[in-house]
């Protein structure tokens, strides 16, 4: 509890400064831009309360099957065209069905031979045996959020264990694939609750962790939260950079409509990735905005820390 008692004591200023030194540290310069697609939406049989996808909420979520492979090479393409570095696709569910991996990895590899971008996918709770099978299609990274910590957890998911989405998570690294894995703030949790999930994280050791800012939707259990502030968000940012040094800290779902103009502040504050594009069942902002925006922050970057 020392370091959750130095973080949330420490001014902002001072915690933006440590985080950004460890940035440029342990990652230099880099900048790191990746794109989702909804590849199958809706009907989800769990109950977690943001998500427009769940079968408890009353929202307006679109609900198709597996997009086709011709769909999803064009998506992958305009990815990579776009600056994007990774490409993953994310399917509805509590997690896949052996003939859905079987799927899966036939996309992954037709995919990985016609277009150069990075793979990764986020089909659920899932075990090693289906990991395996996506590794050998191509995929070289698994994305899977533990959402919350452990404690605040079961206040936004019961129909599936905090444990089970551990398991996910380290059999993933068990096969050798890199782990993208973060979650969601302004859920009603704490700053304690969030030091708490960055530090399950870091254990994990995981390779990307995507922060997600909610952005309450009409139908869902949380639609009438109130939003996160910037400094809170700022601070956020900060403490998962100090907590986890090493790792990409991508600034995802509702960045731009939490942050506005205030996005380049996450980036003073030790963020290194984003989304670019769209989110699942939000729109995002056209990714030459990002790329613009992107230039901008390394600039920044060089001009503070020039060696």
């Amino acid at each position: 509890m020392q370091d959750f008692q130095r973080i949330s004591g420490s001014s902002l200023q001072d915690l933006m400064h440590r985080a950004l030194r460890l940035k440029i540290e342990h990652r230099g310069l880099k900048m790191g831009l990746c794109t989702i697609s909804n590849a199958r939406s809706g009907a989800c049989t769990e109950d977690c309360a943001f998500c427009a996808q769940s079968q408890s909420a009353n929202a307006a979520a679109p609900v198709y099957p597996l997009k086709s492979l011709d769909i999803l090479l064009r998506e992958a393409e305009l990815a990579r065209q776009s600056g994007a570095e990774r490409f993953s696709l994310v399917t509805s569910g509590r997690g896949p069905s052996s003939s859905l991996v079987e799927d899966v990895a036939e996309i992954i590899f037709q995919i990985s031979k016609r277009v150069d971008i990075g793979l990764c996918c986020s089909l659920g709770i899932i075990g090693r045996k289906g990991l395996t099978v996506l590794k050998e299609a191509g995929l070289s990274r698994y994305h899977h959020n533990l959402e919350a910590c452990r404690e605040f957890f079961p206040s936004i998911c019961t129909t599936h264990t905090f444990d089970a989405r551990m398991a996910t998570i380290k059999a993933a690294r068990k096969c050798g694939l890199q782990v993208c894995a973060g979650g969601i703030i302004g859920l009603g949790e704490s700053l304690e609750h969030r030091f708490f999930m960055a530090k399950e994280l870091a254990d994990l050791k995981v390779d990307s962790v995507p922060l997600n800012i909610l952005v309450p939707i009409r139908g869902t259990r949380l639609q009438d939260l109130s939003p996160v502030t910037i400094p809170e968000i700022i601070r956020t940012v900060a403490m998962f950079r100090i907590m986890l040094p090493s790792a990409a800290i991508r600034l995802a779902g509702g960045r731009e409509s939490a942050l506005g103009e205030g996005q380049i502040l996450a980036f003073m504050a030790g963020a290194d990735a984003m989304l670019i594009g769209g989110y699942l069942t939000t729109r995002g902002r056209p990714p030459e905005t990002d790329i613009v925006m992107t230039k901008e922050i390394r600039q920044l970057w060089k001009e503070m820390y020039h060696h």
